[in-house]
């Protein structure tokens, strides 16, 4: 595989078009957050990113928005953490009349989420507080407590969250954290991997050095080495963008995949000459 300063001299023209399609993607609300802003404290406003990342898994973005707004209408704002906290049945109730039946992997796992992320913000009464005080390496070791954020070394979900939080809207809730110095002056210096969503797979496989010799062949660490290197090329002032954005890429949405249906069904996408999907349906 060639590296990604390489592949950025030898294909100029695609590095410009990657780089607008992810400016065209950049102000779309992150889908998580978009539910979480409703709360009204910053602290529930955390409080839901964490839950909604948490049950992220399976599903496509139109289903866990319809799912995430279910749960914050049923248990709104501070609901999601005061005692009592609501049994296992009122919870799974939400999921069974969202998604008309139990067929989803995360399904026995809703309950001790919802509980999970609830014990955390009771030990975390002030979130802001919380993020402001920490470091993302800090932040991120803390999420550990959460069920199903995570055990291993990457820990994606975990990286996830953090970058719903601290990012500026409207990727993120623009919370503050502890940086360390420097940070200001080397894009990523201290932040988390950068979250490696099957659209951004999906976009590593067709249009980055990885496109020639297989990126599904490579090992999970190259994986994520490409996504943060070639991240951070692309946009090195706020390389997150490229993950949110690619977040979407060929992702189902409403009516068709998310990026179809926002340029007029691939014509207006800047990857249309580019993409073997958009030439197909094309014909």
């Amino acid at each position: 595989m060639v590296s990604v300063k390489r592949f950025m001299q030898d294909e100029p023209a695609l590095v410009d078009a990657t780089r607008k399609f992810i400016c065209g993607f950049s102000h779309l609300p992150d889908p998580v957050v978009a539910v979480a802003s409703r709360a009204q404290s910053k602290t529930a406003q955390v409080a839901w990113v964490l839950f909604g990342t948490a049950i992220y898994q399976d599903r496509d973005i139109p289903e866990i928005m319809r799912l995430l707004s279910a749960f914050y209408e049923a248990f709104p704002e501070e609901k999601l953490w005061t005692l009592p906290v609501p049994a296992a049945g009122a919870i799974n109730d939400v999921v069974e009349r969202t998604f008309e039946g139990r067929d989803w992997s995360m399904f026995e796992h809703v309950a001790g989420i919802f509980w999970s992320v609830g014990l955390f913000v009771r030990h975390h009464p002030d979130l802001v507080a919380w993020a402001r005080e920490r470091s993302p390496e800090e932040m991120w070791r803390d999420l550990g407590e959460i069920y199903f954020m995570g055990k291993a070394a990457v820990r994606p979900k975990a990286c996830a969250a953090i970058y719903r939080i601290v990012s500026a809207e409207p990727l993120g809730l623009g919370v503050q954290c502890r940086m360390p110095e420097g940070s200001a002056r080397k894009a990523l210096h201290g932040l988390p991997p950068l979250p490696l969503t099957m659209g951004a797979r999906r976009f590593l496989a067709m249009f980055s050095p990885a496109r020639e010799e297989g990126f599904a062949d490579l090992a999970p660490a190259q994986k994520q080495k490409l996504m943060d290197v070639y991240g951070k090329a692309l946009c090195p002032e706020v390389p997150y963008t490229v993950a949110h954005s690619l977040q979407f890429f060929l992702e189902a949405g409403a009516d068709d995949f998310v990026c179809r249906e926002r340029t007029k069904r691939c014509a207006k996408c800047p990857l249309y000459e580019y993409c073997d999907y958009a030439t197909r349906r094309s014909r």
